[in-house]
């Protein structure tokens, strides 16, 4: 399916924007926060897929991104020529799966569970309008903690949200943790409505471009133009490191409507 798919669009070298990429974060880019993507941004994005090589780049799973980006059935990795899930560390070609790395061997399981309680335990003192469930999800490449729990409803995220902007709770936790694992070389990354980010340095979105430069070897095409929107782009954004890269041409992006009338102006879609 994911080959029949990739056969509608010119070969990688044949794209007509010869030697480019676009790179895209999902939520607030392409997709309203943990929402499903509009049907114009995939069309959107089909148009692009003719001109150039077109990929996305998210901290969530594979599972989350088919939710958002696929349908029942649509599988996300035939609409992309490139599919970087957990900042890559899960990464699709066409459709074909590539290799992947994980946290837990990287870190070891003693010091995981170090870092895990002590969030837990500090998450437990702090008092917010609400708690939900799922303060920690263990991911392949990370671990994503919120203190309000992953189970909040969409009204209780935005509540939160709000909540932090003037408390600095996520904040306040990030600054505890790097404090407490000062020696553990890892990297706390806010980003989304209610949670951050836990992960080794240098395992931000720019892991995904070794993938992108790793083509060269693969089909010879060698991207010297790689375009990437985002909505973290700030410092300490999700998105900022990417966005900030040598190797990127960064686009900060407004919600996915901004995202959509920026690649018709720079594109001509």
């Amino acid at each position: 399916m994911a080959t029949e798919a990739a056969s509608v669009y010119p070969s990688l070298g044949d794209r007509p924007i010869k030697k480019t990429v676009c790179l895209f974060d999902v939520d607030e880019t392409l997709t309203p926060a943990r929402a499903s993507v509009q049907p114009e941004m995939l069309e959107l994005l089909s148009q692009l897929r003719h001109k150039c090589a077109i990929g996305f780049v998210g901290g969530s799973n594979l599972v989350k991104q088919q939710e958002q980006l696929g349908t029942p059935s649509i599988n996300v990795t035939t609409l992309f020529d490139f599919c970087f899930a957990e900042n890559g560390l899960v990464a699709y070609r066409l459709g074909k799966p590539l290799s992947s790395n994980s946290f837990i061997q990287w870190l070891g399981e003693d010091k995981y569970q170090e870092l895990v309680d002590f969030c837990l335990k500090y998450i437990a003192n702090v008092k917010l309008p609400r708690k939900r469930g799922t303060f920690i999800e263990f991911r392949n490449g990370m671990v994503n903690i919120s203190p309000v729990g992953r189970n909040a409803s969409p009204e209780e995220r935005k509540e939160f949200e709000a909540y932090d902007k003037i408390h600095n709770i996520r904040k306040d936790l990030v600054e505890a943790l790097k404090k407490e694992f000062s020696d553990y070389g890892l990297t706390f990354s806010i980003g989304g409505q209610i949670s951050f980010d836990v992960f080794p340095t240098g395992w931000d979105k720019t892991y995904c471009l070794q993938h992108i430069e790793a083509e060269k070897g693969i089909s010879g095409v060698e991207y010297k133009t790689i375009h990437f929107f985002g909505d973290k782009t700030f410092p300490g954004g999700n998105d900022h490191e990417i966005y900030a890269d040598p190797r990127t041409i960064g686009h900060a992006v407004d919600g996915p409507a901004d995202t959509m009338k920026q690649l018709k102006e720079l594109f001509g879609l």
